[in-house]
């Protein structure tokens, strides 16, 4: 597991923040997708119905496990994935010798956040400017 210093977490922000944005988009085609497919097989009356729900299906299959490598690709720079529908990445990092997690979600400017790791997002703290 890699830890990151602020200055670390804050300089991959650049390289994760279009792959969060790409993640975040791709969950809500994937989610419509299923939706699709789904209707489409309770309504399938004859064989041009049933290929459809066919396609539709495959097409959100595939959505999902594009879904997949995509937060494998943002989890191979050291960062986890916390929360697909937020774009929700925790940085594991050091604070006062204790391990917590640096918090970050998609739209904030920056990573102002941190919070123990048995905690989540609404445990976050402000990372005092001091510390910075």
């Amino acid at each position: 597991m890699k830890v990151f210093r602020l200055d670390e977490a804050t300089a991959l922000l650049d390289v994760v923040r279009p792959l969060v944005d790409d993640l975040i988009r791709m969950r809500r085609d994937a989610a419509i997708k299923l939706l699709e497919a789904q209707t489409a097989k309770t309504m399938v009356s004859d064989a041009t119905g049933a290929h459809r729900a066919s396609l539709q299906e495959r097409q959100a299959h595939e959505l999902q496990a594009a879904l997949v490598a995509l937060i494998e690709r943002i989890e191979s720079h050291g960062c986890i994935v916390k929360d697909v529908g937020m774009g929700l990445l925790d940085f594991p990092a050091l604070r006062s010798g204790q391990l917590v997690n640096l918090c970050w979600k998609a739209g904030e400017p920056a990573i102002n956040f941190w919070h123990g790791v048995e905690e989540g997002f609404g445990a976050r703290k402000p990372i005092s400017r001091r510390r910075r």
